[in-house]
């Protein structure tokens, strides 16, 4: 026994080793997307000494003009130097800001040949330093009530954000085929997070047997009905932008389509290692129930789970189009006109097929358990 529990450290010793390496070759594989887009510019953080407001109108509700600042420059090749600036307010309140004295801010500035300062442009108000402090909070939470479970969330939530960032985005960028990179970029996600945080263990391989078939179940289904329902990829967020900067070769549709999977790939695989580790807690307390009744079990107890993820994934997206309804709701579009919308379709889309997924990886996941575990179990006896 105790050779087997250090073979096990062992490999995920090794294993994390190898992900912390890999996670610093990530970070510094270029995406092939960083070339410098405007010469003679800089972006600088600077603190706001004063502003004038003498050319900012109100219009209604929102506020047009050029709000004019004195900056001092706080890092960069022009580090501590007070110039002049401008915020160009275009009239809307989703992308206009308003600075005020003492304020952080990320500013462009341009310079000639010469290295003279020629315009600094205020693009917003400076937020990294927020963003990391936030961060910092969530990591030391996770690490006092998860201990070294919480360090190897950490990685996992780091490694999936640079495999999305350095390797899926820039391959979508290129032209690849967005539902094989979303599958196997995806996969490869549930793997190292799975591993990560139950270790390698039975009730993992049967996570991750489930997770990956489930995943690929999903995929399929947000095709055929994305096709069904007749809906364009452009309906996401600024994915027309994509095509105007140069980039017709791309099939938004595909790329939504993907989406679809990634968003709904997580709760799959949250769902699989809770039905998988209340397995092996129960077969670890009764190493004599049967296969039948450990698969009873895994169903009995994915019934209420996947009650709440389902009702959890509704939730999500619904946040995230609360301010759409409420605009169709307040015009007096009627019930019929709001569900058959793109943009209300396209959110129905997300939400049932991910809740297809969620459910089929219950009676899945059950179902691999019953034959790995009964197996270990024999194996044990004799």
């Amino acid at each position: 026994m105790n050779r087997i529990i250090g073979n096990v450290n062992r490999k995920e010793g090794g294993f994390i080793f190898s992900l912390i390496v890999l996670l610093a070759i990530l970070a510094l594989l270029p995406t092939g997307f960083d070339k410098q887009q405007y010469f003679y510019t800089e972006g600088v953080i600077a603190r706001v000494i004063s502003v004038d407001n003498s050319s900012v109108h109100n219009t209604g509700l929102f506020k047009q003009g050029d709000q004019r600042a004195t900056i001092e420059i706080e890092t960069g090749s022009y580090k501590g130097k007070i110039v002049k600036a401008n915020n160009m307010l275009k009239g809307s309140l989703a992308e206009d800001k308003l600075f005020v004295e003492g304020d952080k801010a990320w500013v462009l500035i341009g310079f000639d040949k010469n290295k003279d300062i020629n315009f600094a442009n205020m693009i917003d108000h400076y937020r990294i330093d927020k963003e990391i402090v936030l961060i910092g909070v969530f990591a030391i939470v996770i690490i006092i009530f998860s201990g070294y479970t919480g360090v190897r969330t950490l990685l996992s939530f780091a490694f999936a954000l640079l495999s999305i960032w350095k390797i899926l985005i820039p391959l979508m960028l290129k032209g690849y085929s967005p539902i094989m990179i979303a599958l196997i970029i995806g996969n490869i996600l549930t793997i190292v997070t799975i591993f990560l945080v139950t270790g390698f263990t039975k009730k993992s391989y049967a996570a991750i047997i489930s997770s990956i078939t489930c995943s690929f179940i999903t995929c399929l289904l947000a095709i055929i009905f994305g096709n069904y329902f007749n809906i364009h990829g452009a309906v996401m967020a600024w994915s027309e932008s994509l095509l105007y900067a140069g980039f017709m070769n791309l099939n938004l549709t595909a790329i939504f389509q993907a989406g679809i999977y990634l968003a709904s790939s997580g709760a799959i695989l949250d769902l699989a290692v809770d039905i998988s580790s209340a397995l092996e807690e129960i077969i670890n307390n009764n190493p004599n129930v049967t296969r039948t009744d450990l698969m009873k079990s895994g169903i009995n107890i994915g019934k209420s789970v996947v009650g709440s993820q389902t009702t959890t994934l509704l939730f999500a997206y619904m946040g995230s189009y609360l301010s759409v309804m409420m605009v169709y709701m307040a015009q007096g579009t009627p019930l019929l006109n709001i569900l058959n919308s793109k943009s209300i379709a396209a959110e129905i889309l997300h939400t049932f097929v991910g809740c297809i997924g969620l459910v089929l990886v219950s009676p899945l996941t059950s179902l691999i358990c019953g034959f790995i575990f009964e197996r270990s179990n024999k194996e044990a006896r004799e």
